[in-house]
């Protein structure tokens, strides 16, 4: 018998092997199937995304590991239900990674990344009809995307295939347009708040379709905003408990106030 510790990533499928042993594994990781994961796997996501962007290296390496677990357990739900186990998914994405990218595997030539890039796409196109799924442009766009995202990702779609303004006047014009239509309804003696609620998503739609022809990532920009947002609020808490004040206790005016003299110290 050989005392050759196992590489990590075996290491990592015995203990989570041992974690659903039915007999002597975790309590909370046994209680667990597919769907109740899932929002474990999107935060672990998010917090990989919120390493990065803080540039924080280490904290980045746990995280990745953090998500890689999540993959891990999948796995091993899989294994249990005879339907996949990990090197199934392994040998999975090896073998697309490699058919999508016959230029680096193999010997075909292409002239640009445009090219590439329409090789990958018709690629994808020819898998969903090899499995019989939907073949609209608009397949495999994941649901469960954040909004501003999947918004983003069916612009683009359109766009490539020529549904989409060569200009940036029709698209200013087309936000202008969804606020008209949100007010209109907004101010109506009775509003529906359903329609209320498609204007306002049809002018949320219209900014992410402006962000895209500025080359803004919509998420992105949402998140700054967000940061910004809540960096000069907590200057205003700071500035009213200064004197002796909670927020609450202040008027609209007051606080305003304090507002305007946070971003006047940011410039």
């Amino acid at each position: 018998m050989s005392d050759k510790a196992p590489a990590p990533i075996e290491q990592l499928i015995e203990i989570m092997a041992k974690l659903r042993d039915p007999e002597t594994g975790c309590p909370w990781d046994l209680k667990q199937d597919f769907a109740s994961i899932v929002p474990h796997t999107l935060e672990e996501a998010y917090e990989v995304a919120d390493a990065i962007a803080q540039q924080n290296w280490g904290e980045v390496r746990e995280e990745l590991g953090d998500l890689l677990f999540q993959v891990i357990f999948y796995s091993q739900l899989g294994k249990e239900q005879g339907l996949f186990a990990f090197d199934d998914v392994v040998r999975s994405i090896n073998e697309k990674l490699i058919r999508r990218h016959p230029h680096v595997f193999g010997n075909t030539e292409f002239a640009s990344e445009a090219d590439i890039h329409a090789n990958w796409e018709a690629e994808k196109a020819k898998e969903r009809a090899e499995k019989g799924e939907d073949l609209s442009l608009l397949a495999n766009i994941p649901k469960a995307l954040p909004a501003l995202i999947r918004a983003e990702k069916i612009q683009k779609r359109c766009a490539k295939h020529g549904f989409d303004w060569d200009s940036l006047g029709p698209v200013v014009d087309k936000v202008r347009e969804e606020i008209d239509e949100v007010m209109e309804e907004a101010i109506q003696v009775a509003p529906s708040q359903d329609r209320v609620e498609d204007e306002i998503g049809d002018l949320l739609f219209a900014v992410v379709n402006l962000s895209r022809h500025l080359q803004v990532k919509p998420e992105v920009a949402l998140q700054r905003a967000n940061q910004k947002f809540e960096r000069r609020f907590r200057e205003v808490e700071k500035s009213v408990l200064e004197q002796g004040k909670r927020v609450e206790e202040c008027s609209l005016e007051t606080l305003d106030h304090e507002w305007n003299r946070v971003k006047q110290r940011e410039r």
